[in-house]
């Protein structure tokens, strides 16, 4: 398949909210699940939302094995997340740092709930509902934000803690984000 491009903040699509995928396991789902694997792979990015490439169906995945973007980011495992309902199993809050793709050269401090409930279907259209917690529950939230038309600068509480990624951690490789 093909890596596509990523739209940036200010494009008015990111901010529109996704339709529910109405068919489950069709070439056409297969096929930009595909392009958003390349997309996510080509740019090292720890998840993706349908609506970042132009898709507007609820359509996110996400997965981190080994990450340069996230050097201490704990395992979480690949997967393909459609019609995804998110709960709030406790109020306990954290703030972590967090890039977008849509957002390349930059990084914020971003308070997410720190347990999470995650229901939804697989590309076959099973059924998925896992409950998680720390960095796996930040990025199933931030990719599912997506879906709602919002960008992770929205939930900040503090805009000090945004900048540039090379300014905020210059031992980082440098990167395109």
């Amino acid at each position: 398949m093909t890596a596509r491009a990523v739209l940036k903040m200010g494009d008015a699509r990111l901010l529109e909210p996704a339709r529910p995928v109405a068919a489950f396991n069709t070439p056409e789902l297969h096929a930009l699940v595909a392009d958003m694997r390349d997309t996510m792979q080509a740019l090292n990015g720890a998840g993706l939302a349908a609506p970042q490439i132009g898709v507007g169906l609820q359509v996110v995945i996400f997965g981190v094995a080994k990450n340069p973007r996230y050097p201490e980011a704990e395992m979480v495992p690949d997967t393909v997340l459609l019609n995804p309902v998110l709960e709030y199993p406790g109020d306990e809050m954290e703030d972590g740092w967090e890039g977008c793709l849509s957002l390349p050269g930059v990084r914020g401090k971003v308070p997410r709930h720190k347990r999470l409930r995650y229901r939804g279907h697989d590309l076959a259209g099973q059924p998925i509902d896992r409950t998680v917690s720390g960095f796996h529950a930040r990025v199933v939230q931030h990719e599912c934000d997506h879906l709602n038309g919002i960008l992770y600068p929205m939930r900040m509480t503090d805009m000090r803690q945004f900048g540039f990624t090379e300014v905020l951690f210059p031992n980082l490789a440098p990167m395109e984000e």
